[in-house]
């Protein structure tokens, strides 16, 4: 089973999201592991990653989590802040895919 975390400051704002995008995998028979954690626990989580998404509130940390995911084969994308903020778990769940299609 694939491992999608998402990262934002606390893990709290996040956790909304990870519900839809549930949701959303279930609703396609899609079996994938869905975790919001604080951006500070990366790397405790690298490890069992799959994919990791940035929260718009730690975008900025894009390219340093991107550098230190590289030797791990882990892609990380920053979700887009409109799909963020309307919480459209369907279409982060397909950016979060197709990351993974394109890493294999």
């Amino acid at each position: 089973m694939k491992k999608i975390f998402l990262c934002c400051a606390a893990g709290m704002s996040t956790s909304m999201l990870v519900e839809r995008m549930k949701q959303s995998a279930a609703s396609r028979n899609i079996e994938v592991e869905i975790t919001a954690v604080p951006v500070s626990e990366f790397d405790q989580i690298i490890t069992d990653a799959d994919v990791i998404l940035l929260g718009p509130q730690v975008k900025f940390q894009l390219q340093s989590i991107s550098s230190a995911a590289a030797p791990h084969g882990v892609p990380v994308a920053a979700i887009d802040m409109m799909l963020y903020g309307s919480m459209q778990g369907d279409k982060v769940l397909d950016q979060a895919l197709s990351l993974l299609k394109n890493a294999q």
